[in-house]
C-alpha cells in the first residue's frame, strides 16, 4: 500500500508502494516536471454529487494542486489563503465543507474553526503540517470533523471528505444541497450534464470558463460578487482582479443568455449580481 505522499511527481525516497499501486500510479500519473496531485480516472470513494468545498490554504502552490485535484474529481471548489478570504467565500457561495489549513497567517486554523463553529454547521477537514497528537486533539476538539497530517495522499483526503459529506447529510439532510442543477426564468443548467438549456430546451454551448462563471452567479443569486471572487471562480488565478479578463467572460455570458440586460448586473465598484430568482432541481 502508499505509505505517504509528498506531492511530488516522481517517487519520493521515503514512500513505499506495493507492485499493484506502482502500476496504477504509473497509469493515472503521467511524469512531470512540476509537482502536481493526480486526477483520478476513478476515484477512491464516490463523488458526493455537485458538493460545493472551500479550501483554504496560504501556500499558493498547494492551494492550486488541491483544488485542481478536487474540481478533476467532480466538486465545485472556492479558494481563500487567510481568515479574511474564507469569511468573503462563505458570504458569496453556499459551501458543503471547509478543508482547512492549520497554520495560516494572521487568524490561524483553528481559532477559525472555532469561530465558524459558532455560527455554522459546515463540515471542516483540517489540514497541517503538525504531526503531533495534541495538534489532532485541540483540532477536533475545537469542531473539525477529521483531520489529516502533511504530506498526505490525495486519495486519502478525497475519501475523507466525502466520507465526512455523508456523515453530515446523514445526520443533517437540511444540509443536502446535492441537487442536479439550477433553474432561473426557463433556463436549466445540469450540473451533472454540465449543460445549459434555454427556455426552449435547447443546449447553449459554453466555455470552461463561462460554466464555472454562470455556476459562480446561479450559487449567490442577487449578492454582488467582487471581480477578485469571480476570477477564482472561473479558475483565472493568473490575471489581476483589476483588468478588464472578468468583465469580457461576463460580457461573452450576457450573450449566451440573452434575455433582460440587467439579468448580470454591474455594481460600480463592487463587482456584478446576478438577478434572477434562482431554484435546485
Amino acid at each position: 500500500m502508499l505509505c505517504g505522499w509528498t506531492g511530488e511527481a516522481t517517487r519520493p525516497a521515503n514512500v513505499c508502494y506495493s507492485p499493484e499501486t506502482t502500476r496504477h500510479i504509473a497509469r493515472v500519473r503521467p511524469k512531470a516536471r512540476s509537482r502536481e496531485l493526480p486526477i483520478l480516472d476513478t476515484p477512491t470513494s464516490p463523488v458526493i454529487d455537485a458538493a460545493s468545498l472551500l479550501v483554504v490554504d496560504d501556500d499558493g502552490e498547494i492551494l492550486s494542486l488541491v483544488a485542481k485535484f478536487l474540481r478533476g474529481n467532480g466538486f465545485r471548489v472556492h479558494t481563500a489563503r487567510n481568515g479574511v478570504e474564507m469569511a468573503e467565500a462563505l458570504s458569496h457561495a453556499a459551501v458543503d465543507l471547509i478543508v482547512l489549513d492549520l497554520m495560516l497567517p494572521g487568524t490561524s486554523g483553528l481559532d477559525l474553526c472555532r469561530n465558524l463553529r459558532r455560527t455554522s454547521a459546515i463540515p471542516v477537514v483540517m489540514l497541517t503540517a503538525k504531526g503531533d497528537d495534541i495538534d489532532r486533539i485541540i483540532g477536533l476538539e475545537v469542531g473539525a470533523d477529521d483531520y489529516l497530517p502533511k504530506p498526505f495522499n490525495p486519495r486519502e483526503l478525497l475519501a475523507r471528505i466525502n466520507a465526512v459529506l455523508r456523515r453530515s447529510r446523514t445526520a443533517n439532510p437540511s444540509m443536502d444541497r446535492s441537487g442536479r442543477g439550477f433553474a432561473f426564468g426557463g433556463w436549466r443548467l445540469d450540473t451533472l450534464k454540465r449543460e445549459l438549456a434555454n427556455p426552449a430546451g435547447v443546449v447553449v454551448d459554453l466555455s470552461t470558463g463561462e460554466y464555472d462563471l454562470l455556476l459562480a452567479f446561479l450559487e449567490a443569486p442577487q449578492r454582488v460578487l467582487s471581480r477578485d471572487f469571480l476570477l477564482d471562480a472561473a479558475r483565472n488565478r493568473t490575471a489581476d482582479a483589476f483588468d478588464r479578463t472578468i468583465d469580457v467572460q461576463v460580457s461573452r455570458l450576457r450573450r449566451k443568455l440573452g434575455g433582460p440586460a440587467d439579468l448580470i448586473k454591474t455594481v460600480r465598484g463592487a463587482g456584478y449580481m446576478f438577478t434572477a430568482d434562482v431554484s435546485r432541481f
